[in-house]
């Protein structure tokens, strides 16, 4: 094998980093053991690669998602939660009336182990109350009365939004990208965000009020810029000296 050939299978892969670690330990061992005199891991950089980014539900999707699914369905309490909390799907199929106290709800996440309070917004709340109890000791469970797996609650939720007709990559982490922007769009801070969601670094919300406070001064610009239009078009309103 020669750096060639490792360069082309770090491009097959998805995880590069990773991989080009694994190679060099296999290429390490394989010298140990005397079957190689050489690492051709050596010297070869990581291959660079444009991540896909996760499509961020718009206003109107979710607004067509509710029209489909009425309040107390399954359906429409997987997007309140997944919306309301801001929370990863691994997260959001653990919860339970045990993690309600006093309007709030208890959060232990699985990805980072940070434990969140968050407030039960109204439209969550409205939920909750239609919810049944089938024994799951979840909020979100399968028909047979089960906790949801997390796939099996994606591709569930999946599903849900085909139904209501919304495009593909409309999936619940979208909807945890949308909880980031409605609460910038509402003034809060990065950090009052990240209070919520939990993230551990405050690049992703930034970039998520950096897009609102853009979007704000543009709209106030040309709002201005207006307001001048139509004082020019008024005699005696403004001169052009």
């Amino acid at each position: 094998m020669q750096p060639a050939n490792v360069r082309f299978l770090l491009q097959e892969q998805s995880n590069h980093s990773k991989s080009k670690r694994l190679w060099g330990m296999l290429m390490q061992y394989a010298i140990d053991l005397g079957w190689r005199d050489t690492d051709h891991t050596v010297g070869v950089r990581r291959v660079k690669v444009r991540s896909v980014s996760i499509h961020s539900w718009t206003d109107a999707e979710i607004a067509q998602y509710e029209a489909h699914w009425p309040p107390g369905s399954k359906p429409r309490l997987a997007l309140a939660i997944l919306l309301y909390t801001g929370q990863r799907r691994s997260d959001a199929v653990r919860m339970g009336p045990a993690d309600t106290i006093e309007g709030m709800i208890r959060v232990r996440q699985v990805k980072t182990g940070a434990g969140l309070l968050i407030p039960v917004h109204p439209a969550l709340e409205i939920e909750l109350s239609a919810w049944t109890d089938c024994g799951a000791g979840t909020f979100l469970a399968t028909e047979r009365g089960r906790p949801f797996s997390v796939n099996g609650f994606y591709n569930n939720f999946v599903s849900w939004c085909a139904d209501a007709g919304l495009p593909k990559g409309c999936s619940p982490h979208g909807l945890r990208k949308a909880a980031a922007r409605r609460l910038a769009e509402a003034g809060c801070t990065t950090h009052q965000i990240a209070a919520i969601t939990g993230h551990r670094t405050l690049a992703e919300i930034e970039r998520h009020t950096r897009a609102v406070e853009q979007a704000k001064l543009t709209g106030d610009a040309m709002s201005r810029l207006e307001q001048i239009g139509k004082l020019r078009n008024e005699p005696g309103k403004l001169s052009d000296k």
